[in-house]
């Protein structure tokens, strides 16, 4: 079979650029495309030589039709809004649609839906292998564990990321959820300030640190009478992520059109 071409959206950015990156130092896949919003000062840059890959001799372009037509995949942690714009094109095509922008609403995943009927897309608010494994874990915990145990999710982002909690703290919420047989959006307490009375027992709460240039940690904590349990991944390289997404559009493209997340991706669907 023929390299699967990928096309990378926020190529200029540095998820971006990782992805560029990445995609260059693996087999089975070939960079097709590289976008950015118009107006960003990386058009007409060679994507290659802006992510330290070496001359690609393809420029960033701000045009994802014409590299969707060209394609037989996109990579895109961007924005909620631009990536629904993305799925969009993807169905049109019928191509691949790797997901891992965070910071996405139900409006959005619902939108997200109606285009995996004609499109392939994978979504998750993290690709990491170790991190959907431990999402994996914490369902199970969380289902053997009663609500005399409370559930805690923290995690800790660099000082740049713009949305909280972050897309894997709510992956493990809603790990943590499914285990419980509840809905998290009815059970998740974002923050405490003040007088806030006694925990509510069953809730899920969650708590976001922001600084320096921090990848990514986070914390599933279950807190017993007399007891703890902590469930903790900590991610040192963002190469992790673009790995995980690569891996997730090799595995789709022999795949139906649907929607698709990493647990589908590494068999942990039924865990």
């Amino acid at each position: 079979m023929a390299d699967m071409g990928l096309v990378v959206v926020g190529a200029g950015g540095r998820m971006g650029r990782m992805l560029v990156k990445t995609i260059s130092e693996t087999e089975g896949c070939t960079l097709a495309g590289a976008i950015e919003q118009p107006g960003s000062i990386a058009l007409g840059e060679d994507a290659g030589l802006l992510a330290g890959a070496g001359r690609a001799n393809l420029a960033i372009t701000d045009d994802p039709d014409a590299a969707f037509a060209h394609a037989d995949g996109v990579l895109d942690f961007t924005a909620p809004a631009a990536s629904v714009g993305f799925a969009d094109i993807a169905a049109k095509t019928g191509i691949v649609h790797v997901v891992g922008t965070t910071g996405l609403e139900e409006s959005h995943f619902a939108k997200l839906r109606a285009a995996a009927a004609r499109a392939r897309i994978v979504q998750s608010g993290n690709m990491s292998l170790g991190v959907n494994l431990l999402a994996a874990l914490v369902k199970k915990v969380a289902a053997t564990l009663g609500e005399e145990f409370d559930i805690e999710v923290l995690e800790m982002h660099h000082r740049m990321k713009v949305d909280a909690p972050s897309g894997t703290a709510l992956l493990f919420g809603e790990a943590a959820a499914a285990g419980r047989a509840i809905a998290l959006k009815e059970r998740a307490v974002r923050s405490r300030d003040g007088q806030t009375g006694a925990r509510r027992s069953g809730d899920i709460g969650f708590a976001s640190l922001r600084g320096g240039t921090v990848v990514g940690e986070h914390s599933v904590i279950f807190a017993g009478p007399v007891e703890r349990i902590e469930l903790t991944h900590k991610a040192e390289d963002r190469g992790l992520f673009a790995r995980g997404a690569i891996r997730a559009a090799l595995w789709a493209r022999d795949q139906k059109p649907g929607y698709y997340t990493m647990a589908d991706v590494l068999g942990l669907s039924d865990l």
